[in-house]
């Protein structure tokens, strides 16, 4: 969404660089001038929330990089001597840990935030792309980081999760050989993690500017879903967002902190206070919560695919998990086109807006399936059992139900609400003056 520069250079100084570097008028026009609807709520502040966490993540890492030995007979040591020994580490190391998980429920809600909203919708599809790419590279980068304080969880977490490679055929083996350094999680690995842990949320900003820049050609959607149709719509970002969004941060760092302070190991796991030893498997594998949703639909798929009546196997139980968890990731990049309705805000979608809280349930209950053992039974009748995972592919067929046949055909059948002819109208007036299309 262009708009002309209001930019007034106000000494020589500034007249000078801005005739050969406009970085000023950029950062004016950018953040301070730019058009912004009048009716964003709370939940908008998350994008701003985010970018601070990544700051923090990438200003907190690079300090405990100074410390961290990258060697798996030093790796667990370093970070107990980061904890001990070094001023304020335990502060900077569970700021660090803890903003893991701030980020990643930061950014949980920012997309739920988009899918309620329709914020995926034209024009902003490559918007919501991108966000897709920034989400699954802080999958990567969390995972990594999750393997250096070389624990138990962090060294069996990455034999798991690196061994979901050999499923894929031909290519798979190889794969995991050059991940891992060799034919099994050791000390090449953790080298490994260790560079691109460090590399990656470099990579993250990247794509962050490249995010905030398709946000401003397009312009932010809004809670009714409706295009800005004049100045009247809109109001300057500064000061009336920005205040906004300090007031949300404010709020954020109040539950951030108090993990940091009374609760930093609330969200881990015991097990990684103990030293990795290859030769002791833990009795229950598990990741970061904010990964739980994802290995429950990667474990939950325990049966072949094969030709009926025959012996043949087609795909194979391991290798159908890997897809499914690709694909769990993949959905999230076509739902701009798997979504068939023209109206972007589930508040005139009513039949869609159960829909969709229902599939935030079966996040959450994926979630925690995630963190039980797959055999734990919940109930069972006779002979029969229902256990985790048969609750947990329940819930994986659920998910892609919502992606695959829910958004599509009620997109079609639905009849929205009547909407708001503009975004002033429904500010100023809060009645609907014309109906959806």
């Amino acid at each position: 969404m262009s708009h002309e520069s209001t930019y007034q250079p106000n000494s020589g100084i500034e007249r000078w660089l801005d005739a050969r570097l406009p970085v000023m008028r950029l950062m004016h026009d950018s953040f301070s001038a730019f058009p912004t609807p009048k009716n964003l709520n709370y939940w908008y502040t998350f994008g701003g929330i985010l970018t601070f966490c990544l700051i923090v993540q990438i200003a907190t890492g690079i300090t405990l990089a100074m410390h961290y030995a990258s060697d798996a007979g030093l790796a667990f040591a370093s970070v107990e001597h980061i904890m001990r020994d070094v001023n304020f580490g335990w502060l900077i190391r569970y700021t660090h840990a803890v903003g893991g998980s701030m980020f990643f429920l930061a950014v949980y809600i920012h997309m739920f935030r988009g899918m309620y909203y329709g914020s995926y919708k034209a024009p902003r599809e490559l918007l919501w792309m991108l966000g897709c790419v920034i989400f699954l590279l802080m999958m990567a980068t969390a995972f990594m980081g999750y393997v250096l304080p070389w624990g138990q969880m962090s060294f069996w977490g990455a034999t798991v999760i690196t061994n979901i490679f050999t499923a894929i055929p031909v290519i798979g083996t190889p794969i995991q050989e050059w991940l891992v350094g060799g034919f099994a999680v050791g000390n090449p690995t953790l080298t490994r993690f260790f560079s691109l842990h460090y590399l990656l949320p470099f990579v993250i900003f990247g794509v962050v500017i490249l995010h905030i820049w398709a946000l401003h050609v397009t312009g932010n959607n809004n809670p009714t879903g409706i295009e800005v149709k004049g100045p009247q719509d809109t109001i300057p970002f500064n000061p009336y967002y920005t205040v906004k969004d300090a007031f949300g941060l404010v709020l954020f760092l109040l539950v951030f902190a108090a993990f940091v302070f009374y609760a930093p190991n609330a969200l881990g796991h015991p097990d990684n206070y103990i030293p990795a030893d290859p030769m002791v498997t833990p009795p229950h594998i598990v990741p970061e919560w904010y990964l739980l949703p994802y290995y429950a639909i990667l474990r939950s798929i325990t049966f072949d695919i094969g030709i009926p009546f025959t012996d043949i196997v087609l795909i194979r139980a391991k290798l159908l998990g890997v897809i499914a968890l690709a694909a769990s990731i993949v959905v999230l990049f076509l739902l701009p086109w798997l979504d068939t309705s023209k109206v972007k805000s589930l508040r005139y979608r009513p039949m869609l807006k159960p829909f969709f809280f229902l599939f935030i349930l079966v996040c959450i209950g994926l979630g925690w399936v995630g963190a039980e053992s797959p055999d734990k039974v919940l109930f069972a009748a006779g002979t029969f059992q229902f256990q985790m995972v048969h609750l947990g592919l329940t819930l994986t067929a659920a998910y892609f139900v919502y992606f695959l046949l829910v958004l599509p055909i009620v997109g079609v059948i639905e009849k929205p609400k009547p909407m708001p002819a503009s975004i002033a109208d429904a500010v100023l007036k809060g009645r609907a003056a014309a109906p959806a299309e």
